[in-house]
């Protein structure tokens, strides 16, 4: 029998889930009104245009970073034609450093374990394409979650480019609810809900939350950085629901990645 706490948190996951679909879609339909109207400017390309629409549409791939939680979503804001070139040490350990409005948040990366994530964050950082950006969601109701990462503040910003999936069976085999736990401290990557659509939107997990093991965990946050964001989860969603932006904003003035 199922218990009343694991149908709230499946119903949970499944309003999620009908939001980022909705949310996907609304900003499928945005690249595409982008693409018409540069068809217009260069006439003499329109039908290779209409071919990159069609190209795009289907490669999409922002969405939600847990099946339900963190949505992730490469925009056409920004463009780049593939993931940066390797240049970290595959066997060394990194840190990811968030200075924010809300406190510091260290973050201990692996990179023997995810390389493709570790060397995006390196190569993004090391830009400043964090600087300057907000945590633009949090969850409150089954799924405990902040999450970053997007240029825009709007769920649908990202690099232009995205990453493969990495260390899936991190945190164990799939339950008979297809879940597994996400343990408080934990960071992973957001994703459209299909394979391989990481950009640069990630969670912060600051409660054990159970989610679709289709999300990179890629790092764990130090015991300062967690009781940062669960400060900010305490302070709930700014219009009272379990899903929206912090009520207590959060902005990353400063995003570093570093060798230990």
């Amino acid at each position: 029998m199922v218990s009343s706490d694991q149908r709230r948190r499946q119903l949970a996951r499944e309003k999620f889930e009908r939001q980022q679909q909705r949310r996907e879609e609304g900003r499928r339909r945005t690249r595409i009104i982008t693409l018409v109207t540069a068809s217009v400017v260069a006439v003499a390309a329109i039908a290779g245009v209409a071919a990159y629409v069609a190209r795009d549409g289907d490669g999409d791939k922002s969405e939600t970073a847990a099946k339900a939680s963190p949505a992730a979503s490469p925009s056409a804001s920004t463009s780049a034609s593939a993931e940066p070139a390797m240049k970290i040490d595959a066997k060394a350990s990194y840190t990811m450093s968030l200075k924010t409005n809300q406190g510091d948040i260290a973050i201990t990366m692996d990179a023997a374990k995810t390389p493709h994530t570790v060397n995006s964050f390196k190569s993004l950082a090391d830009k400043g394409y964090f600087d300057g950006t907000k945590c633009h969601r949090l969850t409150t109701q089954g799924i405990f979650v902040l999450q970053c990462g997007d240029p825009d503040g709007n769920g649908r910003g990202g690099p232009g480019y995205t990453i493969p999936d990495e260390n899936l069976t991190a945190l164990g085999k799939a339950g008979a609810d297809s879940t597994v736990t996400f343990p408080a401290g934990t960071v992973a990557m957001a994703n459209t809900g299909q394979e391989h659509t990481g950009g640069s939107q990630f969670f912060l997990v600051y409660k054990d939350t159970q989610l679709s093991p289709t999300y990179t965990p890629f790092g764990t946050m130090d015991a300062a950085g967690l009781k940062t964001v669960e400060k900010v989860g305490a302070g709930g969603v700014a219009d009272g629901g379990g899903d929206g932006a912090p009520k207590k904003a959060v902005t990353v003035s400063k995003a570093t990645v570093d060798k230990k």
